[in-house]
């Protein structure tokens, strides 16, 4: 099927057609507006949805949001009597008449492998009612005037000049400027390293949502920061404060090859630098990649001259095709023009996974008709946002006719497919890779005959998008914009003492940016910030930290004295708020540690420091209450009452934490005083060990683990359970303080002294030899196993009595173990006191302490 323009402006095509034509920085786009404004209604085509946003918004504030559209493939906002539309090229409407203001925008795009075809329909066939005005490059005059009967070419001059200005190194060039760069990996690698030396740079690609391009743009409109990185897509109309565009190469991959761009695609791209009345430049980034990376002659000439090859050729595909059949679709769509200006448009990813599909027996043998076959072209023609190429795009749209083919989609299957992508974790590349799909969702949820309740889903969506945009902006500002060096290479310098700097919480900012912490009493500047920044940030805090720190230790001593303070003590240092600020060293002896403290503390002005100390040395008095049974101890190891015997023993006590076993003390050689002294200290003699009742709970035990640490002392086990059990497994805790070893399993030493004397109370007063039985119910009670009780009862002295064996012909339960307790020799020869071996270790210590 030949070219041939469309049914409905065959014979009544209006007049009044105008191309304005000329490079970028002319004024076409606002143009286009003030003409769009001055009329009844209108729609103008843009080639992005982020530049058809932009201008949505300019007109909203002259016109009123109530009586302006915007209608994109993903996002449509239509009030009932809207009456100024702003659109893509592919959602704008061609055949509606009742337009007084109809405009396209780039229209060289016709020459667009991908898109081209669009263009070139819009060129032909919109039009306005009283006006139609064709906006784009000098390079498509003589296609306009060709194809476009009586049209009104008006060619506009730059408003400012275009210099080249030669290569520069990353680090030379200018604030105010664009890169551009044709990967998204490049992109990512030139705005690291801005982050690193000149403070960060907004990223615009095309595949941003417009709410997220937005919140980057603003950050370089602002002057937040002073770099944009951004792909080809900055060349198509986004208007930005650019005084310089530097190219981080001059070759991209157009979807079939990688290639060097055209002079016009340069110039597109250049002309973003200079607006209004500024001069801008251009040029490229040394060491960007050898000669191909460096303008020709030929080529500065022709963008600072605006002098381009005109376009022979655009691109042209059927745009009412036949629904009879799929073949007849798709030979219509691949019909060439016969116009010498027109040629056939290379295969778009929509009609490659029509004809994909159509090679699926099972889908081609579900389209039927001529409603079926328009309808499967629709579905067919869903825009590749994932860019995922047409084999992967078409089992996409499979699935999607597979739902579509019988009707509507339900509200229920859309909210469940919205909500799966409704999540805001992730890095840069998974965020994108989402707002790509929801952009799927959003562009279905449009189509009135596609959704039920298409509104809802439509509103879902948006929002949705929204979100990911919101995260997105924060992933890309938190990886490539650093706040703190963009404000610190503007006012920093050799007054940097003279800046303001003030404490959030524990943040030490420098004209409102964070520069480091202060933790307790130190301050560590931000492990993130350049080592040349380093010394300048030092600078300007610490000029205020001694003031800051007295007030401080000031504040931290009377919170001590008042109880008010949260100090803790872990592996024998002091700390507040989580740091370190004393800790504790070898004393006069184990339980009267000296108090250290922190050299952080060397900062804070003498009075205070001293002020701070002593009231630390007071709470540590307090912190180690728990261990009085053990200082009492200790006290009475040192009078003359005691005795050498007692004295050693008391020792011991002290250094074990107030639990010995009974055969390791010489408790047995002690006289009736000694042993009522003993006692009366609060020392429980048991049969098995020695111990302090209060050194059996975790706090006591914890402590004095920390002391022994720091005085040297072998400190058993591991350490002490928040809540003791009467009894555990051995493999638990070797050796832990307070516990009786049974092998498989261990018991606390009080409890392990309570079965002891239950079992005594049941052999009876005196019975040394007689046979006895045990309910070994309250060791099980305990959780003590048989087997461990029954070791227990051994090591006390307590001996099973094997059961006699029944009668062959007798039958019944055993009968129950039976027990026999034979008295420890150190019993029977208590009433006869044993002299102390010379060369024993507790006669030593004792001649010691008796000097």
């Amino acid at each position: 099927m030949p070219y041939k323009p469309h049914a409905s402006s065959r014979n009544d095509a209006p007049s009044g057609v105008k191309a304005v034509l000329g490079p970028t920085n002319t004024g076409k786009t606002h143009l286009a507006i003030e003409r769009l404004c001055a009329h009844s209604s209108g729609a103008i085509g843009f080639p992005l949805r982020l530049l058809a946003r932009e201008v949505y918004d300019r007109v909203c504030k002259i016109k009123g949001e109530a009586n302006v559209a915007l209608i994109t493939g993903e996002e449509r906002i239509e009030p009932k009597n809207a009456r100024y539309l702003l659109c893509t090229a592919e959602a704008m409407p061609v055949t509606d008449r009742s337009l007084a203001f109809v405009a396209i925008d780039e229209a060289q795009i016709g020459a667009d492998r991908e898109r081209g075809h669009v263009f070139t329909d819009r060129l032909l066939h919109a039009r306005g009612r009283e006006e139609t005005m064709i906006l784009g490059s000098s390079t498509i005059e003589p296609l306009v005037k060709a194809l476009v009967p009586g049209v009104e070419v008006i060619t506009r001059p730059r408003f400012s000049t275009l210099s080249h200005i030669g290569a520069k190194k990353l680090s030379r060039i200018p604030p105010r400027s664009a890169i551009v760069a044709f990967s998204t990996e490049q992109v990512y690698a030139i705005a690291e390293m801005l982050r690193r030396f000149r403070g960060g740079a907004a990223v615009v690609m095309g595949a941003l949502s417009p709410q997220t391009r937005n919140a980057q743009v603003e950050l370089y409109q602002s002057g937040e920061v002073d770099y944009l990185v951004a792909t080809d897509a900055i060349g198509m109309g986004l208007n930005l404060d650019v005084q310089h565009v530097a190219f981080a190469g001059l070759s991209k991959y157009d979807g079939r090859r990688h290639r060097r761009l055209t002079t016009s695609e340069m110039a597109q791209i250049a002309g973003r630098a200079g607006r209004h009345q500024t001069d801008g430049s251009f040029g490229t980034l040394t060491g960007s990649g050898g000669h191909d990376s460096e303008f020709e002659p030929e080529e500065i000439y022709a963008i600072e001259e605006h002098r381009f090859p005109p376009l022979t050729k655009l691109f042209w595909r059927e745009p009412e095709p036949r629904f009879d059949s799929i073949a007849a679709l798709i030979g219509d769509l691949e019909t060439p023009p016969d116009r010498a200006e027109l040629a056939p448009a290379p295969e778009a990813i929509d009609l490659a996974v029509l004809k994909r599909l159509s090679e699926d027996g099972e889908i081609a043998a579900s389209v039927r008709g001529h409603a079926q076959v328009a309808r499967f072209w629709d579905v067919c023609r869903l825009p590749d946002f994932r860019q995922q190429g047409a084999e992967t795009h078409s089992r996409f749209v499979a699935r999607l006719w597979q739902d579509l083919r019988h009707g509507q989609l339900g509200a229920d299957y859309m909210a469940q497919q919205i909500a799966q992508l409704d999540r805001t974790g992730g890095d840069i590349d998974t965020l994108q890779g989402r707002i790509a799909a929801i952009r799927s969702w959003a562009y279905i949820a449009q189509r009135p005959d596609w959704v039920l309740a298409r509104e809802e889903m439509a509103a879902r969506a948006r929002a949705v998008e929204a979100r990911l945009s919101d995260a997105l902006h924060g992933k890309l500002t938190e990886r490539f914009i650093n706040r703190r060096t963009a404000v610190l290479m503007k006012k920093l310098g050799p007054d940097a003492g003279l800046l303001s700097v003030r404490l959030e919480d524990e943040e030490v900012l420098v004209e409102g940016e964070h520069i480091g912490s202060l933790r307790g009493f130190a301050f560590q500047v931000d492990p993130g910030t350049r080592l040349t920044d380093r010394k300048l940030l030092l600078a300007a805090a610490e000029r205020h930290l001694p003031a800051l720190l007295q007030r401080r230790a000031d504040a931290l001593a009377a919170a001590i004295h008042d109880g008010s303070a949260e100090l803790t003590l872990d592996a024998g240092q002091i700390r507040w708020e989580g740091e370190k600020i004393a800790a504790l060293g070898p004393g006069r002896s184990l339980l009267t540690p000296s108090l250290v403290p922190d050299r952080v503390l060397d900062a804070v002005p003498g009075p205070s420091r001293k002020a701070l100390v002593a009231a630390l040395e007071a709470w540590l008095d307090t912190a180690l209450a728990p261990l009085a049974p053990l200082a009492k101890l200790d006290e009475a190891s040192r009078t003359e009452d005691a005795g050498p015997d007692l004295r050693a023993l008391l020792i011991a006590l002290v250094e074990c934490g107030g639990l010995c076993a009974r055969e390791e003390t010489g408790v047995d050689r002690l006289d009736k005083q000694r042993r009522t002294m003993l006692a009366r200290l609060g020392v429980r003699v048991g049969a098995l060990d020695l111990f302090v009742p209060a050194m059996l709970k975790p706090g006591p035990i914890a402590l004095w683990r920390q002391l022994a640490r720091i005085a040297g002392k072998p400190a058993p086990g591991g350490e002490p359970d928040a809540a003791m059990p009467p009894a555990m497994d051995a493999a638990k805790r070797q050796r832990a303080p307070g516990y009786r070893n049974l092998g498989k399993q261990l018991i606390r030493l009080d409890m392990a002294e309570k079965l002891l004397r239950e079992a005594h109370e049941a052999r009876g007063s005196g019975a040394a030899s007689r046979d006895f039985a045990l309910d070994p119910a309250r060791a099980v009670s305990m959780g003590l196993t048989t087997a461990s009780y029954a070791r227990l009862l051994r090591m006390a002295g307590f001996q099973p009595v094997m059961p006699r064996p029944l009668a062959e012909d007798a039958h019944g339960p055993p009968a129950p173990v039976r027990w026999r307790w034979r008295p420890p020799r150190r019993q029977a020869e208590e009433q006869r006191p044993q002299p102390i071996r010379k060369d024993s270790a507790f006669a030593a210590l004792g001649e010691l302490i008796s000097r």
